[in-house]
């Protein structure tokens, strides 16, 4: 029986534990620092907190963070894989990933994402519902792609930034780290470090 333990007990970990299930995992545990507060999240168990999952890493065939939060789930997945974790990504089997494009650990991508050829993604990155990412993008550490977003081809985005559901992000565009593109924004020029951006065409919140 494959065993995966979720860190994190959100409607975020929800959609990962569907996916999981949808990709074979037989037995799905929460840990989550609200326990024992918190004992379900849906039809699933939370069973203990962070450092309960710590010292039990060794039960799990696979380990994921299920955070939201891209500075949290990083912090939380570099915590795991210093105590031994299994750390592994999830594909939706309903998902479009090229075989040239690459995932790293702790990835997640959701049910109807595309993902194109030559694309390489860090660790820890969350490809969410029905998002699409074009060929040759780089995209860094623990960065997030929300429900519908779209990057055209040759985009680089650094660690932690999020694009937001229904931005767009022309080609080529680079995306610096820590930034935000808020919902329904229109990406047509680079984005330095930290920024936050809104609007069509997108531009800084000063």
């Amino acid at each position: 029986m494959k065993r995966l333990a979720l860190l994190g007990a959100s409607g975020h970990g929800k959609v990962i534990a569907d996916t999981a299930e949808c990709c074979g995992w037989q037995e799905i545990e929460f840990f989550d620092d609200a326990w024992p507060d918190r004992r379900s999240n849906g039809c699933w168990p939370v069973v203990g907190d962070t450092t309960a999952l710590l010292a039990n890493v060794g039960r799990f065939d696979g380990v994921l963070v299920a955070i939201g939060n891209n500075h949290i789930r990083q912090a939380k997945l570099l915590e795991l894989q210093a105590a031994g974790a299994h750390i592994v990504s999830l594909i939706h089997p309903s998902a479009t990933f090229s075989r040239y494009a690459s995932l790293g650990v702790g990835s997640v991508v959701f049910a109807g994402a595309v993902i194109n050829a030559d694309t390489q993604i860090g660790q820890g990155a969350i490809l969410n519902t029905g998002c699409s990412v074009d060929h040759d993008c780089i995209l860094g550490n623990a960065v997030h792609i929300s429900p519908g977003a779209r990057l055209a081809g040759g985009v680089q985005m650094g660690d932690l930034s999020w694009v937001g559901i229904g931005a767009s992000v022309r080609q080529l565009v680079l995306i610096g780290s820590s930034v935000i593109v808020g919902a329904g924004a229109a990406v047509v020029a680079d984005i330095s470090d930290g920024l936050t951006v809104v609007g069509v065409p997108a531009r800084s919140l000063r």
